[in-house]
């Protein structure tokens, strides 16, 4: 493995500003505590080109290389989730409610790590853009950094991403070409029926069997009207009615999720949900209104841009160790907003086993970060290099 020497050599440093985030987690787009921290970090790398306030809590900080050059953005999300921690850390989260379940702590710290070898040094031409962002897990803050105007305002030309992958091994680089992570849509069903004593049926209009009759219908969409080899995931979550075993209840309220690669299966859906919904509820004598909410579009990595991601990343971390072909998942990614804007790509980077994300006993695996931050940096210095 050859992780950068200088990086590896304030991985003690990396370690206290990883931990000093995971104690005090932010969310959505209420980050600015956590941006204050990167900021100060930032600037006593010497690092003074720096916009704050982004997306209310995002920043970009721009570190000139040696002589003219384009510019390549380097992202990094900051927020955390809504979960009780269960790790029994020393350094576990401060605040209830609250913690760096998905290593958004992580990714910030390594892109840190990055930045201050890349300040120090400046083996590159043009400059780098870091991209500190918040609401990656709602309400999409990449797109709202993205409206905001920051590719055009510092001449993004191109734009990178990890992920830290647990139960993967450690240390290890993971990433395709194409689509690389599913849209994620939300399904909101409300049915209003008529309700009554559960003893009577006739005299009711049942809005519990019509929920039961409508989710039925759903799974059709996935066996019966898409095509087998186009990857297309209907998850039906909750299902809300009712009160006590002998009331018929007035409503009823269904909620899922449709996760796809193609805009054309997304529209399908969507129109044979409104179908399903419509005729469902004429049969069962219910009004049902469907609520469908478009979320973050499918990360589609570039192709070339990925093969160079790759080639640096076996630089890094060795030949064996960078898996450049791995199965697209179904999860999201709000990346995909930045991807859209500029070519570039997205890789997971292992961290070893241990809980999944999303979980309460997760975190992030402090010895992978000089790894991380090492891709960063030589990704800058082998895009733009020097002569």
């Amino acid at each position: 493995m050859a992780v950068i020497n200088r990086i590896a050599a304030f991985a003690e440093d990396m370690t206290a500003w990883r931990r000093h985030l995971h104690r005090h987690p932010e969310l959505g787009l209420e980050c600015h505590d956590t941006a204050a921290f990167i900021a100060q970090r930032l600037r006593e790398f010497g690092i003074t080109r720096i916009e704050e306030g982004i997306a209310q809590s995002g920043l970009v900080a721009i570190i000139e290389g040696q002589g003219e050059g384009p510019t390549i953005g380097l992202r990094a999300d900051i927020d955390a989730l809504p979960i009780h921690e269960a790790t029994g850390a020393e350094h576990a989260s401060t605040v209830p409610g609250r913690m760096h379940a998905c290593g958004h702590d992580g990714h910030a710290t390594m892109l840190l790590g990055a930045a201050r070898y890349l300040a120090e040094t400046r083996n590159f031409k043009g400059q780098v853009a870091l991209i500190f962002q918040p609401a990656e897990e709602g309400p999409g803050g990449a797109e709202l950094m993205v409206k905001a105007g920051i590719m055009e305002r510092y001449g993004i030309a191109q734009v990178y991403a990890l992920h830290t992958a647990p139960g993967v091994p450690e240390a290890t680089f993971h990433t395709t070409p194409g689509p690389i992570m599913a849209s994620v849509d939300t399904v909101h069903i409300d049915i209003t029926g008529q309700g009554g004593h559960g003893a009577m049926p006739h005299e009711t209009r049942d809005p519990v069997v019509a929920a039961c009759g409508i989710v039925q219908a759903i799974q059709t969409i996935v066996s019966r009207n898409h095509y087998a080899l186009d990857d297309l995931v209907i998850s039906i979550t909750q299902i809300h009615t009712g009160s006590a075993d002998n009331v018929i209840p007035d409503t009823a309220y269904i909620n899922g999720t449709v996760r796809t690669f193609d805009g054309a299966v997304r529209a399908m859906v969507r129109e044979r949900l409104e179908q399903i919904v419509a005729g469902q509820a004429a049969s069962y004598g219910v009004r049902a209104v469907l609520r469908y909410e478009e979320g973050y579009p499918p990360t589609i990595n570039d192709p070339e841009k990925t093969a160079f991601a790759a080639q640096v990343a076996r630089e890094v971390a060795g030949e064996t160790a960078v898996f450049a072909d791995q199965d697209r998942q179904m999860g999201s990614e709000d990346f995909a907003a930045m991807l859209e804007a500029r070519p570039g790509a997205y890789l997971f980077l292992g961290q070893g086993e241990g809980p999944g994300l999303h979980h309460p006993g997760f975190d992030f695996n402090d010895r992978v970060a000089p790894v991380g931050a090492s891709f960063f940096a030589r990704l800058v210095e082998r895009a733009q290099p020097l002569g």
